[in-house]
């Protein structure tokens, strides 16, 4: 049966129902069967509940969802779209809303996940050279996946960094996306000439998140944000109170800052 233009969410469910050739009854008692195995009665869609979602527009609850999707057969992260609920624009909605405190993100990319982008042509972008990317945007609405080719998603987390996190400023502004390697946790000592070379550290302790440089010496670990924030160097016991996640390898970030650091000090 061919899909129906802005067609009800209750109504695509209906008919997923009787593709199925199911009754109310039958799906009340697979239902059913979800409440027990799942030790938990908002599993449970009772007939009364089903007709009113597929003819009364009632929303289910995320349990009555995952039961109609495992009963239908049908993907639940297409259903729930189907009532607004866009599971893949979390990470952009994360990254719209600034928050003071730097923190990791836990919004891990689909191992199998699937982008829709158009064709290009061979010759549409040259990623050698420096590119205004609004009209790609702008036409496509994301970039091509070319784009994404040198990021390692499976040895990489990410983390913001927090809205008044001024500590590695100019090198990282507040508002920073990083990308942070969990296989560079060892604290380098040297190696480095000029100060966008030294490593930097994206660390965890009992208080929330710090990214910055970083030294080990008798047992401690120290903290050194950049001289420019005139923030104080800080000691934790290492690896008593501090944990390396992983040194940060990537950034994205704005270079306006500076007018609004001069406001906030």
């Amino acid at each position: 049966m061919p899909e129906i233009l802005n067609e009800e969410p209750g109504q695509k469910l209906k008919r997923a129902r009787e593709r199925l050739k199911l009754r109310y009854r039958d799906v009340a008692e697979a239902s059913r069967k979800l409440a027990t195995r799942h030790k938990n009665p908002e599993y449970y869609v009772a007939l009364s509940r089903l007709s009113d979602i597929e003819n009364r527009g009632t929303v289910p609850s995320i349990y009555r969802l995952y039961s109609l999707c495992a009963i239908y057969r049908q993907n639940f992260e297409e259903v729930i779209s189907w009532y607004g609920v866009r599971l893949m624009e979390v990470a952009a909605d994360a990254a719209r809303i600034a928050l003071a405190e730097t923190h990791t993100v836990e919004i891990d990319a689909k191992e199998n996940g699937a982008i829709s982008i158009p064709t290009i042509p061979d010759s549409s972008i040259d990623l050698q050279k420096t590119t205004f990317l609004n009209r790609y945007v702008r036409e496509w609405g994301r970039l091509p996946l070319e784009m994404l080719a040198n990021m390692d998603l499976k040895q990489s987390k990410y983390g913001f960094i927090g809205s008044d996190d001024w500590s590695m400023y100019p090198i990282l502004a507040p508002g920073s996306l990083v990308q942070i390697d969990e296989t560079k946790r060892k604290v380098s000592s040297g190696g480095w000439i000029y100060e966008f070379e030294r490593p930097i550290y994206f660390l965890e302790h009992r208080g929330g998140f710090e990214c910055c440089w970083c030294s080990l010496t008798d047992g401690y670990l120290i903290l050194q944000p950049h001289a420019s924030s005139q923030l104080p160097s800080r000691y934790f016991r290492y690896p008593e109170e501090i944990e390396v996640i992983g040194q940060v390898i990537a950034v994205a970030m704005r270079l306006d800052q500076g007018k609004r650091r001069r406001t906030h000090f």
